[in-house]
């Protein structure tokens, strides 16, 4: 029986070690056989979109899906309309969180837009926060000028 190779240029999860040149493909190179069948569509792109139209025109449910897919994608979120209180200054950040809250509850928004809403209310706050910060270390700067 022979012994197998250490495992050499690779972490202890057995994957390669970053940097490694034993790692194989750099970051963002394509698979050969991508490359391969980019080559054989390659020119052929107007016949086969043209097919999968006269598919779909002519029942193919799939080839419709598809064509329809590509004109009109599905959405990924919407705008949302709620009514929250005016944040006016980082305290009223929880006002507004209880809003959106509220908003949940009634079911006017779902969770995952309250979610968004939430992030948008934190970063808002975390920027007057910040801008609060500053302004006060450059008043206690000047102060001791």
């Amino acid at each position: 029986m022979t012994k197998s190779p250490k495992n050499i240029g690779r972490k202890s999860d057995g994957t390669f070690a970053a940097g490694n040149a034993l790692g194989g493909k750099t970051k963002g190179a394509r698979h050969k056989a991508t490359m391969a069948v980019e080559t054989l569509l390659d020119g052929q792109v107007d016949q086969l979109t043209q097919k999968a139209v006269d598919a779909a025109l002519g029942g193919d449910m799939t080839a419709m899906r598809l064509c329809l897919e590509r004109i009109c994608p599905p959405r990924k979120d919407r705008p949302v309309v709620v009514d929250l209180p005016e944040m006016k200054g980082a305290e009223g950040a929880s006002q507004v969180m209880a809003g959106i809250l509220e908003a949940v509850a009634e079911g006017d928004i779902t969770p995952d837009e309250a979610r968004g809403l939430s992030t948008i209310v934190e970063v808002y706050r975390k920027t007057l926060e910040t801008t609060e910060l500053e302004m006060r270390l450059h008043a206690l700067e000047q102060a001791k000028e």
